[in-house]
């Protein structure tokens, strides 16, 4: 056992992380189940304020620790390269998963570790980019980025001329679905037949679940729908107060933070002449998050079916905040729900799924960029926890290589690596606090942040300046403080622009400088 990790089970037994009867650590190494869902709200699940019916994702929360400082990149792609590498995301002309960096399954397998992806990749459908190519033993899913919910196989409206979805099973593509077929419920299918399957195979197992849910097309089961219909005639607004409401009742936000006001996209409710449509897509997207909650409890059973339960590490989140995107079916003679229909929820409920914050999906404010984060190990992490210390999804790298024992390489396949660029998340997992990151930063589709320490500088693309907020007092971003702080502004916008050219985000020959 290396120092650090007899460092991590020494302070898990001495702050009593352990249940009312605990069990002295072994050492044997937790299999990892990671769960993400996809452009769901920081507030959409119960534990988080949300009304929907999530039990079992409440229930991982009640049994663990939620965080309110987790963040990810803002969008599906990016935030899927940086968990599976420990590093903020390279772009510019060269592959999201190019030959120098080495994935979570990859590091894992060296450590003996069964590795199964269900759903959603995102990052490549042909060699050398499909999950079997990057160290995932078993893959099923969808390596696009949506699909019709009910038949992935039928192309996409909101593509000129339509978009057919790959669809596949290890290097099988698959064409044809049954007509019973549902994405959320065949990722868990899948997924819990995996559990079962390494569960057997006498060494430790990690299995990535990536739900397409609420991501658009709004389609969901109607049983499913029946149970929200008519809930969300209130409007957008009087739901965002409501989950405050329930947000401060829960400890997760401070009540000095001012609630802001509607982001400029979002409309009026009191203006809507069809509040039934209205009402009905939020009803189908809030079905959705409820189907895969239904799915992620068919994963814990499949946990204590297998005995497997005790010694797993069960994590939750969601790849980017709620999404503020409309296409052509997004009018009232488009009913949410049925396959046939193309509907998103668009930015009004948008800005209520991401409450208490600001902005959306690719927005680098905290409503694009903060994602509920649940962490659950049985005796390890105390149970109904919160913690306010700030972590990113570069971080689970470095977490799950330490406690599976596995080294993160210099090399892998005769090609340099890059260093990794998460911190482990032990010392919180263990109740404590850690230094964190000095910087962190961000962009998408021309918005940018940085942060260090309590500050946090974003760059709205609409807004297009610096804008600089103190988060320590002010986490919904509500008062800038540009204008007194211009050598902090200037400063931490450099080093936005030098991270930007070591990554790809910009380059020499489109330099954008003049922004600073």
């Amino acid at each position: 056992m290396n120092a650090i990790r007899h460092l991590f089970l020494t302070t898990v037994m001495a702050v009593g992380m352990c249940a009312a009867s605990p069990e002295r650590w072994t050492g044997a190494r937790p299999n990892i189940l990671l769960i993400m869902c996809d452009d769901m709200g920081w507030s959409d699940v119960g534990c988080y304020g949300g009304e929907i019916r999530t039990p079992n994702i409440d229930r991982l929360a009640n049994e663990g620790m939620r965080f309110t400082q987790f963040y990810n990149t803002a969008k599906c792609t990016t935030t899927r390269a940086a968990l599976l590498t420990g590093l903020h995301p390279r772009r510019g002309p060269r592959p999201l998963l190019g030959d120098d960096l080495v994935t979570l399954a990859e590091v894992l397998k060296t450590a003996g570790y069964q590795t199964g992806l269900s759903g959603k990749w995102h990052l490549g459908s042909k060699p050398p980019f499909r999950p079997i190519d990057r160290g995932f033993d078993e893959y099923y899913g969808l390596m696009d980025g949506a699909c019709n919910f009910f038949d992935p196989a039928q192309r996409d409206p909101e593509f000129k001329g339509g978009r057919v979805r790959v669809f596949g099973h290890n290097d099988r593509l698959i064409t044809e679905f049954p007509d019973d077929f549902y994405t959320t419920d065949a990722f868990t299918d899948h997924a819990v037949e995996t559990i079962h399957r390494f569960a057997s195979g006498g060494s430790p197992f990690f299995v990535h679940v990536t739900y397409t849910a609420p991501h658009y097309p709004l389609h969901a089961w109607p049983e499913d729908i029946a149970r929200y219909e008519g809930k969300y005639r209130e409007g957008w607004t009087a739901l965002r107060e409501s989950r405050h409401r329930r947000q401060l009742e829960l400890g997760l936000v401070d009540p000095k933070w001012t609630l802001p006001p509607p982001d400029p996209e979002v409309q009026d409710w009191a203006d809507q002449t069809h509040k039934d449509w209205q009402d009905r897509r939020m009803a189908v997207y809030a079905a959705m998050v409820d189907r895969m909650d239904q799915g992620i409890g068919r994963l814990l059973r499949a946990l204590r079916e297998t005995d497997t339960e005790k010694n797993t590490l069960v994590l939750f989140l969601s790849d980017n905040g709620g999404c503020s995107e409309e296409y052509g079916h997004d009018r009232p003679e488009y009913l949410p729900g049925p396959a046939e229909n193309y509907t998103t929820c668009g930015p009004s409920w948008a800005f209520a799924q991401n409450t208490p914050f600001r902005r959306y999906k690719t927005w680098m404010h905290e409503g694009g960029i903060c994602t509920p984060f649940v962490v659950r190990w049985p005796s390890r992490v105390k149970p109904n926890s919160i913690t306010h210390q700030v972590g990113h999804i570069i971080d689970l790298m470095p977490t799950f290589a330490e406690l599976a024992g596995a080294t993160y390489p210099a090399e892998h396949n005769g090609h340099a690596v890059l260093p990794v660029e998460g911190l482990t998340l032990t010392p919180v997992l263990a109740g404590g606090e850690r230094p964190g990151h000095e910087t962190l930063w961000w962009e998408f589709s021309g918005n940018r942040a940085v942060r260090q320490g309590d500050w946090k500088l974003c760059w709205d693309r609409k807004v297009k300046q610096w804008e600089l907020y103190n988060l320590s007092i002010d986490r919904t971003e509500m008062h800038d403080l540009a204008d007194q702080h211009a050598e902090r502004v200037k400063a931490m916008a450099q080093s936005w622009f030098d991270w930007a050219r070591r990554t790809g985000v910009i380059r020499e020959s489109n330099d954008e400088t003049t922004s600073l």
